[in-house]
């Protein structure tokens, strides 16, 4: 973090109790109809409806939802590349309609396009960020930041030669040139192989670690549940959920009890209790019950009710992918 940036957050820590690095306020974004559109549609898109969450300063932050349900319209508005319609958004502190320079300073911004001029090197491209934002030259990190997203060797390769994973990690330390304390990753895995993941994860676990609060988008939902503190979920412009991570899982009503049997099934069993049954082989069968009415016991001992003798039996709690399942559908 630069000098400058340690005496702004030193200041406003010493003003506020707990201060979050993000705090959203009543934000919606209307974008206008094209010319000519009457009626309803007249009014033009609603892609924010109100919304309102803190992001706590030193936390991985997950901001889920569907396609189109307002997540990049929320970063864009970040960014500064969108104006709010109206509601109120301050960056560690800062104001982005009061103190826009300053609130731009504090965060870093991966988006998913990879934008970046590909006839620069990877060390060019950082120099020339960083006096984009004004760092004297003896004061930028461009070998730093180069070493930390492991692309020293590619230090003088032309930017169009990296591979997808590559320019990902490039478009991280790109993010991070001015020492922001918040990084905001924009589903920074996409297209991205598993291995090359992994290494991007490894990065930005390390950079919250060194204080760096970070926020993303991702849909790759078993990586949010494993690596957010905290998660928001936006559908159609609202924000329908904003719990701690564990707390959001176990949400979920529904659970699976996963049983093989002693001989070939005629048929699935059926009882009322069961929300969903589920044969997957010829001695095996899936029951989906909700937990809050009866027990994985209370399940077996309806299956040896039907003459079924259970040989094997497995659980599978709720994840993150049924509780976002479960909120969306219902936001329809």
């Amino acid at each position: 973090m630069t000098d400058t940036l340690r005496d702004l957050a030193s200041s406003l820590w010493l003003n506020r109790m707990n201060p979050p690095a993000i705090q959203i306020e009543n934000l919606v974004k209307r974008y206008a109809a094209p010319k000519g559109v009457k009626g309803k549609d007249a009014e033009g898109k609603l892609a924010l409806d109100d919304v309102s969450f803190d992001v706590p300063e030193g936390s991985i932050f997950g901001l889920l939802g569907p396609n189109g349900a307002g997540k990049s319209t929320l970063i864009n508005v970040l960014s500064g590349i969108v104006n709010k319609t109206s509601g109120s958004v301050n960056i560690w502190g800062f104001d982005i309609d009061q103190h826009r320079r300053n609130a731009s300073r504090a965060i870093g911004i991966v988006p998913q396009e990879i934008v970046f001029d590909p006839f620069f090197t990877p060390y060019e491209v950082l120099e020339n960020h960083g006096g984009f934002y004004g760092i004297p030259a003896a004061l930028r990190r461009s070998e730093e930041l180069l070493e930390a997203v492991r692309l020293s060797d590619k230090r003088n390769a032309y930017a169009r030669t990296l591979s997808g994973g590559m320019k990902r990690r490039l478009l991280v330390a790109k993010a991070m040139v001015h020492s922001p304390p918040i990084l905001v990753l924009d589903e920074p895995t996409a297209g991205v192989d598993v291995e090359l993941r992994r290494q991007l994860w490894e990065l930005v676990v390390q950079l919250n670690r060194e204080g760096v609060t970070v926020v993303l988008t991702t849909h790759y939902l078993e990586e949010a549940e494993e690596l957010c503190d905290r998660i928001a979920i936006i559908n159609h412009g609202k924000l329908i959920a904003n719990k701690p991570t564990r707390e959001l899982v176990n949400m979920a009503r529904e659970k699976i009890v996963a049983v093989t049997v002693a001989d070939d099934l005629v048929a699935a069993p059926v009882h009322e209790a069961f929300s969903k049954v589920d044969q997957t082989s010829a001695r095996g069968v899936e029951v989906t019950y909700h937990k809050d009415q009866m027990s994985a016991g209370q399940v077996l001992a309806i299956l040896q009710e039907q003459g079924l003798t259970v040989e094997d039996v497995t659980t599978r709690e709720a994840d993150l992918e049924d509780v976002f399942v479960q909120l969306t559908s219902s936001e329809v």
